[in-house]
């Protein structure tokens, strides 16, 4: 019965309704009954009191006799349940309406509040308890006084109420109606906030189960409570990144078949030139055997992107950290690039200053992120246009911006092109390679503690800047 989320939410709104209803209920009926009824009906003994005292008070030189008692009693309308006394100023008993109390007449009697009322001052008493609820007299003692105010006598009036539910049943089963009512409403409102909990806490159990054995793709809905929204939430991100790696495996598995089979088709090209006697012809051997040495510098190429996504998924990149001056380190790293920038006819600009902050880096890494940058400004940037570097230090940092005047990305490319496989959607730009170099250039200077940033529009270039912790920082 406990072991479900949702028969634990409805008794645990039941339950405690369950006692503090009744609870409440009781505490109602006796504030009720204690401070209203009872009070109500002591105020009308009272007043029947002060009646007869009233009348006692204009005769009392008739006072004792019984004759002049009873027809006091009938000038008034009382309860027939109300029982009247009157008693001498002693406290001895001169007349009941009572006929069992006639055995009685002539005794003195031990009342409780006597003394108050032989002082000339009204009593009201009652012995109602919530612990008594049978057998409750409400007893009220009025002074009959003469002339002068002196006391003559008491009148005594009596209400007893045999069983407070004979008399006060009609608002206790109010109460107690009241009390289901909210115990109903309690379970169905306990009920209807289980299930409300229980539907979507079960949606995100069965869309996880679904996540492990490959059979969801879709985003859960949100609803309920914020925790489960939140749930939802961590659902539909856990998702959107399988979903992800799922197109970028889809996307590997193209770009490893466009790439691994343009350089193969040459090859096997070349080698069957070879083999139907193209060796006898030097300059075609040449020719054969540069294009081979450079399909297999693409293949090459190739297994060192491949060999980073490795590093990538380990999530850690093994650094060879050493002591740089950029300036000097720069002016090798450069080099090859201008000789490719300029047999694309770019313009080729390149401003290093001296006294550059040391850094600590990895040389190899580092210019393979500067080859990165400077492979995609050559690439993009149509013949005639220009590529500029410049380098500077701020902050404590080394930065090296890397600007080009091709076509520029567009803003909601811009984060999408450091992701893996993401090639550019621009028609403008030549799709080429894995769509690898970025995500690995900024992976590389996050390693190294610094951070790879992008300006770019469309139709004005783009401008790449990876910062790198200064040494002396």
């Amino acid at each position: 019965m406990f072991r479900t989320l949702r028969n634990r939410l409805i008794l645990g709104q039941f339950i405690p309704m369950l006692v503090i209803l009744p609870l409440m209920g009781g505490v109602l009926v006796y504030l009720l009954e204690r401070q209203f009824l009872i009070p109500q009906l002591a105020y009308n003994l009272l007043g029947d009191a002060r009646l007869l005292a009233e009348i006692s008070s204009a005769e009392f030189e008739l006072w004792g006799d019984p004759i002049l008692f009873e027809d006091m009693i009938s000038r008034i309308d009382l309860n027939p349940n109300i029982q009247v006394m009157f008693l001498n100023v002693d406290g001895r008993l001169l007349f009941s309406s009572d006929r069992s109390d006639n055995s009685l007449l002539g005794q003195r009697l031990n009342l409780t509040g006597l003394s108050t009322a032989q002082k000339g001052q009204e009593s009201v008493l009652t012995n109602y308890s919530i612990l008594n609820l049978r057998n409750v007299l409400i007893d009220v003692l009025k002074p009959v006084t003469d002339a002068s105010n002196r006391v003559v006598g008491i009148v005594r009036v009596t209400y007893r109420i045999t069983s407070i539910y004979e008399s006060f049943g009609q608002l206790r089963l109010l109460v107690i109606g009241v009390m289901a009512l909210g115990l109903v409403v309690s379970a169905l409102l306990g009920a209807w906030l289980a299930v409300s909990i229980n539907r979507p806490v079960q949606q995100v159990t069965r869309a996880i189960y679904q996540l492990a054995t490959g059979q969801r793709r879709e985003l859960l809905h949100e609803s309920g409570p914020e925790e489960i929204r939140s749930q939802a939430q961590a659902v539909n991100f856990l998702v959107e990144q399988l979903n992800h790696l799922e197109q970028s495996r889809r996307h590997l598995l193209a770009n490893l078949v466009h790439e691994l089979g343009r350089p193969l088709g040459a090859l096997r090209s070349a080698i069957h030139a070879l083999s139907k006697g193209a060796s006898q012809d030097p300059q075609l051997l040449a020719d054969l055997t540069r294009g081979m040495d450079e399909e297999t510098g693409r293949l090459q190429h190739l297994l060192d992107d491949l060999a980073n996504l490795y590093d990538q998924v380990l999530g850690g990149l093994e650094l060879n950290l050493q002591p740089i001056q950029p300036g000097e380190w720069l002016e090798g790293i450069l080099r090859p690039w201008e000789v490719a920038a300029g047999e694309k006819n770019l313009q080729w600009q390149v401003q290093i200053p001296e006294g550059l902050p040391e850094i600590s880096a990895d040389p190899n890494r580092l210019a393979q992120v500067v080859g990165n940058l400077l492979n995609n400004a050559i690439k993009y940037t149509p013949n005639g246009g220009s590529v500029t570097i410049t380098a500077g230090s701020s902050d404590g940092e080394f930065w090296l911006r890397v600007q080009d005047s091709g076509p520029g990305i567009p803003p909601d490319e811009q984060e999408k092109v450091f992701m893996p496989f993401y090639r550019g959607s621009q028609s403008r730009r030549i799709k080429q390679g894995m769509g690898l170099g970025l995500s690995i250039a900024r992976d590389l200077v996050t390693a190294h503690g610094g951070h790879l940033e992008l300006y770019s529009a469309n139709g004005t270039g783009s401008v790449f800047t990876l910062y790198i912790p200064a040494s002396n920082a």
